[in-house]
């Protein structure tokens, strides 16, 4: 997809958090106008602010029950890094992952999440488990929550009220 990306080292870092969400809402339009898949988008950063990976879900498009939008950053990012290790890392993803994505960023050892929406369903970041930062773990990652929360959620609403047949918030 590429895109514009944010410019690394320059602002503080709560508006560097918001850019790269930004990155991922474009990445949320293309799942969804193009593929009409579920919107969520993420953007894996590197420690010196360089993109890494960028991924939208490809579930239904790729028939591929483990192709959410942070998997398919990650796998990006290792075969870039030539390393299943993420080490450093911030993941930047528009919806809170799950367990399945959750487990992986702690495989990968990624450094830190930022997430949009919390999933109150599923939500492994806080919501309903708490695995980033699980103490029996070898590795913990840091979590920042709720960034451009609002937003993020209105879309996701937005898109299963279309589908069904409901007006837009």
């Amino acid at each position: 997809m590429g895109g514009t990306q944010p410019e690394a080292g320059t602002g503080s870092e709560v508006d560097v958090d918001e850019r790269w969400m930004r990155h991922a809402f474009d990445l949320t339009d293309h799942a969804q106008q193009a593929f009409d898949e579920i919107p969520v988008g993420a953007v894996l950063v590197g420690a010196e602010g360089q993109l890494l990976g960028e991924g939208w879900n490809r579930n239904i498009v790729d028939h591929d029950p483990a192709a959410h939008a942070e998997i398919v950053a990650m796998r990006e990012a290792g075969r870039r890094l030539g390393n299943h290790r993420l080490v450093g890392a911030t993941l930047y993803v528009s919806l809170e992952p799950c367990a399945m994505c959750a487990m992986a960023l702690v495989h990968a050892r990624v450094a830190r999440v930022v997430y949009g929406a919390a999933d109150p369903k599923t939500g492994a970041c806080g919501s309903v488990f708490d695995l980033l930062t699980d103490p029996r773990h070898n590795h913990r990652v840091d979590v920042r929550g709720g960034v451009l929360g609002e937003e993020a959620g209105r879309r996701l609403s937005n898109y299963f009220r279309v589908k069904r047949g409901r007006p837009l918030l």
